[in-house]
């Protein structure tokens, strides 16, 4: 048990106060929990610190991790480069995704507190207020298959005046995207296209899940129910293949699909960014359809996929759900 010859007054009087309760606790005056309350620590510090006077006395109550270095401290280096590197490269990426790209782009290897921490300390990102309680989530589906997910997110990906569509088609098990083109506008013909590699590369799924947009639903009037007598042809489409079609009456409805695009937003803007990619036209198969999908090759493994990457391989596609491709 080591102790220095001289013990800031803070400390002494902090010692004091602990003997004080642990006395008191030893003499059956107070109840240990009670103990540890008074002392703002956990049970199990208390523990820890009874045994410690037993063993030592009043030395024993003294903070052994003052005047040691933590283990826990970033050397100056590391911290001044993952500041530069989130000035000069990184300064449009949220908290958590600039920790990634530090540990897979860098190999830094920092924690995500500290991260956050340095960055809010100097002013380069604001602190958040806590978050109010959220409404109840609906389960997911037990099963990949199942349900998917599929709408579409009007924004400017690259940053500049133009504006376009990302279609998601995603399954509502396990969260994994199937499909993530960039398209002009969202419109029967490519909602089509999407579910149509869908359904060749993964086999036909059980229901679908969209909002009512024309090219899903028929609506009589604006926010009522929709007219399943007068089906669209997506809606014609999904009754040969047996697909059941759900629409959603509004967007906290669509939870899943709506957090999926925030995770988007947040990301796929600073990775084209980032990779220098200013067009749809990045050249997929060099075919006149790359400004209709990008395809999964530039969207999905750029953001996506490296979610998926972290949690190790993705879900597979059971086989009792799975028939036989359209």
């Amino acid at each position: 048990m080591t102790k220095p010859e001289t013990v800031p007054a803070a400390e002494l009087e902090r010692m004091m106060k602990l003997q004080d309760v642990i006395l008191k606790a030893m003499a059956k005056r107070i109840t240990w929990m009670a103990a540890a309350e008074i002392a703002g620590v956990s049970d199990r510090t208390m523990r820890r610190m009874k045994e410690r006077y037993e063993q030592f006395g009043y030395d024993g109550l003294f903070d052994q991790r003052r005047g040691k270095r933590s283990i826990h401290r970033i050397p100056l280096e590391t911290a001044e480069r993952v500041l530069a590197l989130y000035q000069e490269k990184y300064f449009d990426f949220s908290v958590l995704h600039f920790h990634e790209k530090l540990r897979q782009e860098h190999q830094i290897e920092v924690s995500y507190s500290w991260v956050k921490q340095a960055l809010q300390g100097v002013g380069l990102v604001k602190r958040r207020s806590k978050r109010g309680s959220h409404r109840r989530r609906r389960p997911r589906r037990p099963l990949a298959g199942m349900l998917l997910h599929i709408d579409g997110s009007k924004h400017r990906w690259f940053q500049d005046d133009r504006y376009y569509d990302l279609i998601v088609i995603l399954d509502d098990a396990t969260s994994e995207i199937y499909y993530a083109p960039l398209v002009e506008e969202e419109s029967t013909m490519t909602v089509m296209a999407g579910l149509r590699e869908v359904i060749e590369r993964k086999g036909v799924f059980c229901a679908l899940y969209s909002d009512r947009g024309s090219h899903f639903f028929y609506t009589p009037a604006a926010g009522g129910k929709v007219d399943r007598s007068r089906p669209t042809q997506v809606g014609r489409a999904m009754q040969e293949l047996g697909i059941q079609t759900i629409a959603a009456y509004s967007p906290e409805a669509r939870g899943r699909s709506e957090r999926n695009f925030g995770t988007w937003q947040n990301r796929l803007p600073q990775e084209l960014r980032v990779a220098g990619i200013t067009s749809t036209r990045f050249g997929w198969r060099g075919q006149h359809r790359s400004d209709v999908r990008v395809e999964n090759k530039l969207i999905v493994a750029l953001s996506a996929g490296r979610r998926a990457a972290r949690s190790g391989a993705g879900p597979v596609w059971p086989a009792g759900l799975r028939r036989n491709p359209v």
